[in-house]
């Protein structure tokens, strides 16, 4: 079932989830008593997955290494052989942590890689995400020798060495070759962090369950909440919806500048403004193209430039109500030119591809020709050549939106999603199949559709980027490019929007 709160799918940085849990202190509900069923939920999860068998549980030294020990102590409770190692001495444990430390009653072994020993499954509650450094010593020897061993491993949280903020990996080499170490099953509490998420943390955590251990939603108000994780509940209420006594023009009219000799980009995207529910899509091309997309289009329309004002001469019309430049466009002076000319009208405008390439360095230009709702879609290489590629995903894309007043979707299969005004979305619905040319056309098309209906740049962008990930995941293998724009009907309607599906029919 999908969930309509927005809040729900609110992704929490570990300083912001810190806070919750002391708000939830704050109303009653003790640190101590918010360990016991962390630890309880972790076990719950393990008797869904695994028969009784001997499991070794790794603590650290802080909260997560108290979630561990009341994991150990419930485990043995039920009859499983369970082994317990501690990274360093039990006196460092403190507060809550120690409390439940207090509860174990069977042996404190050093965390080593011979704690493994006839172990069937691994707990991993050393460092959650609370480590804000590289893994290193015993703590990395011990999970590369469970990851060697093909043991499962249950990460608490996060697993060790993926930061909770960024979902980097970071572990220190000990003079070996030390791969990714990636958890069978991530029991995480509340709610999401960007860390699994966003990649590699994403590959790293297995399924993620999120356990209720008794934070009430309520402290989410005192909370700025600022990331999230793509879903419908995001977006659905501002998806267009059709009017009885509506035509065509109420539905939006999209303007796609296409390129030559690369063609194909420009009428993918078309099409995928087209499924997306505009009212009408034209594709302004060079008058040389004109019979290539005029063959290949029906209901959506070609206009020609055989001169250099009939671009200026089309922006008067009125009735336009959306652009998107650059699938296909090509890479030279008439690109720049005719981005800013879209730019300058204020109307909405997708940039993708050659347009964005077209400010390479010019970041500063780019941020003074955004004067209107504007989407900007680049891969990493675009990304780099225009914007500061310095930090991790979501600190470059709030930058760079910030900077530019552009909506930014940096395009990867985690897919951010950044507002002006510091608002973030993490796209996790995409499959790999989507790895495939002109997806990227397909997508920009369907941004550039929806906005032509009156979306709002954020909300279209994050609804274009799930709409896309839905439809591929429709498709299953063997998806090409082409298969997109048809299947967004289905998954429009699988939303409960029927009145938003298009058709492509003759106008």
């Amino acid at each position: 079932m999908i969930s309509t709160s927005p809040s729900h799918h609110a992704l929490l940085t570990t300083r912001q989830m810190a806070e919750a849990e002391r708000l939830t202190s704050l109303a009653g509900t003790p640190g101590i008593a918010l360990m016991a069923e962390a630890g309880a939920a972790v076990v719950r999860e393990i008797f869904q997955r695994w028969s009784p068998r001997p499991v070794t549980v790794l603590c650290g030294p802080g909260n997560n290494g108290g979630d561990g020990f009341v994991v150990a102590q419930l485990l043995a409770q039920a009859g499983w052989p369970t082994r317990l190692a501690l990274l360093g001495e039990r006196m460092i444990l403190k507060g809550d942590a120690a409390h439940h430390a207090a509860q174990w009653t069977g042996a404190i072994e050093p965390l080593s890689p011979a704690v493994l020993d006839g172990a069937a499954l691994v707990v991993d509650a050393l460092f959650g995400a609370g480590l804000a450094r590289a893994l290193q010593g015993q703590a990395a020897l011990t999970l590369a020798a469970a990851h060697s061993a093909n043991l499962p491993i249950v990460a608490i949280d996060v697993p060790s060495g993926v930061m909770g903020d960024t979902g980097e990996y970071l572990v220190e080499s000990l003079g070996q070759s030390l791969s990714l170490v990636p958890a069978a099953l991530t029991v995480t509490f509340f709610r999401k962090k960007p860390g699994h998420v966003l990649l590699p943390g994403r590959l790293l955590c297995g399924p993620v369950v999120v356990a209720d251990i008794g934070t009430p939603a309520s402290v989410l108000a005192n909370i700025d909440l600022a990331t999230f994780e793509n879903a419908p509940a995001l977006w659905q209420s501002a998806l267009p919806a059709l009017q009885p006594a509506g035509h065509k023009y109420h539905r939006g009219h999209a303007l796609i500048l296409g390129g030559y000799p690369q063609t194909g980009a420009a009428r993918l995207a078309a099409r995928a403004a087209a499924r997306s529910g505009a009212g009408l899509v034209t594709v302004a091309v060079p008058e040389l193209a004109l019979p290539i997309y005029a063959a290949s289009l029906t209901s959506i329309m070609v206009a020609p430039l055989a001169g250099p004002n009939d671009l200026a001469q089309l922006l008067k019309d009125s009735r336009l109500s959306a652009f998107l430049i650059g699938p296909g466009y090509g890479q030279s002076a008439i690109a720049l030119q005719n981005t800013l000319a879209l730019l300058a009208t204020g109307k909405p405008c997708v940039l993708d591809a050659d347009a964005i390439t077209a400010f390479t360095q010019q970041a500063e230009n780019l941020a003074k020709a955004v004067v209107g709702p504007c989407v900007i879609t680049p891969h990493e290489g675009e990304f780099s050549r225009v914007f500061d590629a310095t930090g991790d995903k979501l600190v470059r894309c709030r930058r760079a939106a910030k900077d530019t007043g552009a909506v930014v979707v940096l395009k990867g299969a985690d897919t951010v999603i950044a507002a002006p005004d510091g608002r973030v979305i993490v796209n996790s619905n995409a499959p790999p199949t989507l790895a495939t040319a002109g997806a990227g056309d397909v997508l920009a098309g369907l941004i550039c559709g929806l906005m032509a209906q009156g979306m709002p740049a954020f909300e279209a962008a994050a609804a274009g980027v799930w709409l896309h990930g839905a439809a591929a995941a429709e498709f299953g293998p063997g998806l090409m490019a082409e298969d997109l724009p048809d299947l967004l009907p289905r998954v429009l309607h699988q939303l409960g929007n029927q009145s938003s599906v298009s058709t492509c029919s003759t106008v």
